[in-house]
């Protein structure tokens, strides 16, 4: 009956797993329609359609960008180089909501799946830290980890994380760690940050080339 039980809830990670595969793969779908479909002539005739079209790739840049693993951020900057400065504000809000929202993404999944999923993966180590950390609250988490660290990096990165990820935000091939939106999530699933915290840090972070552009028209 156990066996039973165990494989029914295997199956179920998987299938859940297999769900999330095919949402990331339509969300680069999407985004390379989105990037086709910015490739429009603007003219007075075509002003309401290219509204549309922004709003339109507003939204799905927001989705992209909360993902891990979905390079969004081409959307926004094709759209800065397309559109300069008038677009920036809009570009910049944007990308810090999404960010967010990738970090509640982040607190709302339950530990308990990815335990699970880190057992299905033969992660035994990670699994068992986690196993560790679940009950803990963010000070004694944060007091556990800087405790237990194997690496002198660790606790600098750990005492610092505000500013790691900040910096992880903007190094440039950070898709290959999750891009903003995994950074985003990891954030938020570790629980060492707060949500105003982590949005202020957000908010500091991305703001660099969005004022670069103000600051030369484009």
């Amino acid at each position: 009956m156990t066996a039973n039980v165990d494989r029914a809830s295997r199956l179920g990670l998987l299938i859940k797993l297999g769900l999330f595969v095919m949402l990331l793969v339509a969300a680069n779908q999407a985004g390379n329609w989105v990037m086709a479909e910015l490739g429009f002539h603007i003219s007075p005739r075509t002003e309401q359609v290219v509204h549309r079209a922004i709003m339109t790739a507003m939204a799905i840049y927001v989705l992209l960008m909360a993902l891990p693993f979905v390079p969004g951020i081409e959307i926004g900057l094709a759209l800065m180089v397309m559109f300069g400065a008038s677009i920036v504000p809009l570009v910049y809000a944007a990308t810090v909501v999404a960010l967010i929202l990738g970090f509640l993404l982040g607190r709302l999944v339950p530990q308990r799946t990815v335990i699970e999923l880190l057992e299905l993966l033969r992660l035994r180590r990670l699994q068992e830290l986690v196993l560790r950390v679940e009950p803990l609250d963010s000070r004694e988490r944060l007091a556990f980890l800087l405790q237990n660290a194997r690496s002198r990096w660790v606790p600098f990165l750990l005492k610092h994380r505000f500013f790691a990820v900040a910096v992880a935000l903007n190094i440039p091939g950070n898709a290959m760690i999750g891009g903003g939106g995994g950074i985003s999530f990891l954030a938020g699933f570790s629980r060492l940050f707060s949500v105003p915290a982590y949005a202020l840090t957000v908010a500091v972070a991305v703001a660099p080339f969005p004022l670069l552009v103000l600051l030369t028209g484009g």
